[in-house]
């Protein structure tokens, strides 16, 4: 029996009042994604990209259509099974980082296992490892105003990474940074995928597809095109 998608979504349709209109964000969407893909959803502002980002992650639910989750749909789950599905099973990486100023780089690590009831102690041998994954082990004492913007956002994707996530996704997290900087952020993405995580990234940077094995390009809610990335016919 083959292995179930990381995600499949079927027929999924997300429609907004705005204005006293009826804007529909996803007009039957289908996509799969496979455990260990690294995909990226481009298109103009407007297309839907947030909205799918945001069903993937179960931050709201569809008005149509199926999500399902190795499997499991997810797209009905109620708020109480929802917030569970995010703390273990998704990792959010966000373009303004979202760090707690206050809090060591460590610290702000470790904020999804202290929030799952780990007491500190416990969770700061796992948020150190983690630093060190992705090359901030010199930087664990430091507040977020003594770290780089690259720096920063390497911390929020050890952050993403503290509860063993299956599933990435990431929210334009190359957008606050300079080129070279935002490479290195896709290598270090490409790498998590490479070890079995799937990986989907919201982006404006066409340049950031290279990293990537698959582009899917979004138009007016629906999937215009989707394509290999330079990634995957590298590899």
């Amino acid at each position: 029996m083959s292995e179930p998608a990381m995600l499949e979504l079927s027929g999924v349709t997300k429609e907004y009042r705005v204005g006293g209109q009826t804007v529909r964000a996803l007009d039957g969407v289908d996509l799969r994604i496979e455990p260990g893909e690294f995909t990226s959803i481009i298109g103009p502002s407007g297309s839907g990209k947030s909205t799918l980002l945001h069903l993937l992650g179960a931050l709201d639910s569809p008005d149509a259509g199926s999500i399902r989750f190795r499997g499991e749909e997810i797209g009905t789950l109620d708020d109480e099974r929802q917030s569970e599905f995010r703390r273990h099973r998704v990792g959010f990486i966000f373009q303004f980082f979202n760090l707690l100023p206050t809090l060591s780089a460590w610290e702000n690590v470790a904020i999804p296992k202290l929030l799952d009831g780990t007491g500190l102690r416990k969770a700061k041998p796992r948020a150190l490892e983690l630093l060190k994954l992705v090359g901030l082990s010199e930087r664990a004492g430091h507040r977020p105003a003594e770290l780089s913007g690259g720096q920063m956002q390497r911390v929020a994707v050890a952050r993403a990474m503290i509860m063993d996530p299956p599933l990435i996704l990431a929210d334009e997290p190359t957008g606050n940074l300079d080129s070279k900087t935002g490479a290195s952020i896709l290598e270090l993405l490409g790498e998590i995928a490479g070890s079995g995580n799937s990986v989907v990234m919201v982006t404006h940077d066409m340049g950031a597809v290279r990293y990537c094995d698959r582009v899917v390009t979004l138009r007016d809610g629906r999937i215009g095109a989707d394509e290999l990335g330079e990634r995957s016919v590298t590899a």
